[in-house]
């Protein structure tokens, strides 16, 4: 299989419009194990209530079921459950989660999808691609601000993208790379699957992927490259005056440029562009920045990936641009985190220590970054004196004083972690576009 997808790489790398056929016939039972290992087990059900441990305890009987089912096109996509989880701003975002055998089929496909438009998918793209990170998107955003003299910033939303990306374009947009009619009308039977509410309404979608699907994250990453991607490098680019980036993980981006004139007309622009595809940004989220080292101040910043870029000085008095936990993130999980130790507090430390130190460090690998560390030690010393707290409540007296709740921590391993600096590798922002046609 692994030998199978690689020639659709090559044949995408050395034939940029090449439309491949016969995709559909990939769909066998080594691509499906293959699946089953990529998928996550601890993953919530779909409407059938089957867990994937479930699942597993029949696994070659259900995957050989489900082959033949793919085979003889007799494998219809499930209804889709929607739950609600909240968001930061006190929101709930909507996730709509499939069924083991429809996670299977999508994460299959995926890969096929990606084995055909990752070549054409350009370097200033970060999200959901191999060896591509949040902290790659990062660290390119800081390097390309801080040596390459940009001075103005457009930071925009998409408001609500993943609910909005209209079936019309997607299908179009995939015909670029695809003329298999089986392999669309299987991703096309995931784009119309009812959706059943926690209500018990069920709904049949007009436009939109539901975050939750495994296959949404790709086809959103084909959208945005035709809508957004080439666009920018292709007729936004060469009409500018001076230097432009656009930097972009799944739907959130930033771009920035060097004079004030070629940012305000790519301000009053780009709406036009994103209504073309049936898309709208949030208006209280997009906004034209001036920003440059010669207007230092923590009042001139904007939010890309959880941190705050904004220019200082350092200790020489030299311009210096810094990246820390954005206000908004930093509340929101001080707040998560206080009321796990707030709800937890009852049971037995030893029962949930370990799982507050695995919270602990996923906070600190994301946001523990050079430049950060003191929004990192106000995190930890916070979650330490809520934790002293609510201990010290669970009894008629205290549970600890300073010196035995120092030692508890060093032995449950919940010392306040060091910020290092990491080599991470990025790709410099290019201007070289691999891409099939445009749109």
């Amino acid at each position: 299989m692994t030998t199978e997808l690689n020639a659709i790489t090559f044949k995408a790398q050395s034939c940029p419009k090449h439309r491949f056929q016969n995709l559909y016939g990939l769909m066998r039972e080594d691509l499906l194990y293959r699946s089953w290992g990529q998928l996550n087990k601890h993953s919530k059900p779909g409407i059938d209530g089957v867990m994937p441990n479930q699942y597993k305890q029949q696994l070659v009987k259900n995957v050989a079921q489900l082959a033949e089912a793919l085979k003889q096109k007799r494998y219809r996509a499930n209804d889709i459950k929607r739950v609600f989880i909240p968001k930061a701003n006190g929101k709930q975002r909507p996730l709509g989660l499939p069924t083991i055998e429809d996670k299977l089929v999508q994460q299959s496909v995926s890969q096929i999808l990606q084995s055909i438009w990752e070549a054409d998918f350009l370097r200033n793209s970060y999200g959901y691609r191999p060896n591509k990170s949040a902290h790659q998107a990062v660290h390119s955003l800081t390097l390309n601000l801080q040596n390459s003299g940009y001075g103005y910033i457009v930071e925009a939303d998409i408001k609500g993208f993943f609910n909005n990306l209209d079936h019309d374009w997607l299908m179009r947009m995939l015909k670029e790379g695809i003329d298999d009619k089986a392999m669309l009308s299987l991703i096309n039977q995931w784009l119309k699957a009812r959706i059943k509410t926690p209500e018990g309404i069920f709904e049949k979608p007009e436009s939109g992927s539901p975050q939750g699907g495994i296959i949404s994250p790709m086809l959103a990453n084909i959208y945005l490259h035709y809508a957004l991607d080439l666009w920018f490098e292709k007729k936004v680019k060469p009409k500018m005056k001076g230097r432009a980036m656009l930097i972009r993980y799944a739907d959130d981006f930033v771009c920035a440029f060097q004079y004030a004139n070629d940012a305000e007309r790519f301000y009053k622009v780009l709406p036009k562009r994103l209504a073309k595809f049936n898309l709208d940004v949030a208006p209280e989220k997009t906004a034209l920045l001036r920003f440059s080292r010669f207007h230092p101040g923590r009042k001139r910043q904007f939010a890309f990936l959880g941190f705050a870029f904004y220019w200082a000085k350092d200790k020489k008095g030299n311009a210096h641009l810094r990246r820390v936990t954005s206000a908004k993130k930093q509340q929101a999980s001080l707040k998560a985190m206080l009321i796990y130790i707030k709800k937890k507090r009852f049971e037995k430390l030893n029962c949930w220590a370990f799982e507050l130190r695995r919270k602990l460090r996923g906070h600190h690998n994301y946001f523990g970054l050079p430049d950060n560390s003191r929004a990192c030690g106000y995190f930890y010393h916070l979650l330490v004196h809520s934790l002293f707290k609510w201990l010290n409540r669970r009894s008629g007296r205290k549970s600890y004083n300073w010196s035995n709740f120092k030692k508890m921590l060093t032995y449950y391993g919940l010392e306040r972690p060091r910020v290092s600096k990491r080599f991470i590798h990025v790709d410099w922002y290019q201007e070289r576009v691999f891409t099939r046609v445009n749109v």
